[in-house]
């Protein structure tokens, strides 16, 4: 009798310490935390004066509401704009952001954006090729004199 106390005292024990392992390993991070669809987005190879603008989409995963403090082009062809209010926990948002299409060429430019996230700021890519307009044929020289009978 008494081994069979033992024996179900030392079966719960384990069984108690294996359930709390993970629970320690799974331990929720707290503060803001910002998950992008894509970080990064390729424009492709597009006309010139195509339109510019392109969304990288996010939703704050974290604990507490994500604050946007700035947003920085790597250049002056590439304008983000972003949101101004917090974002809550669970809530989705975009980070708009203007190329400047009438720039022939292949380009990536970056992003960086400064958060009340803590650690490093969180950097953002657009890349692609401009193509030149395909040219015009020049136009057939008019007749001065019409049909000449």
């Amino acid at each position: 009798l008494v081994l069979a106390f033992l024996a179900s005292t030392l079966t719960v024990t384990f069984a108690q310490s294996e359930a709390t392992a993970p629970q320690a390993a799974n331990e929720e991070t707290t503060g803001p935390q910002m998950v992008f669809e894509s970080e990064t987005i390729d424009y492709g190879l597009i006309e010139q004066n195509a339109d510019p603008y392109r969304f990288f989409k996010f939703t704050n995963t974290g604990n507490e509401p994500l604050i946007i403090k700035h947003a920085k082009g790597s250049c002056g062809c590439t304008v983000p704009t972003y949101p101004q209010a917090p974002i809550a926990p669970g809530e989705s948002a975009e980070i708009k952001v203007r190329y400047d299409t009438k720039r022939i060429g292949k380009f990536t430019k970056r992003v960086t954006l400064t958060t009340n996230i803590e650690g490093d700021k969180k950097v953002l890519t657009i890349k692609g090729q401009v193509k030149k307009p395909a040219e015009e044929p020049e136009a057939i020289p008019s007749s001065t004199g019409g049909f000449n009978n």
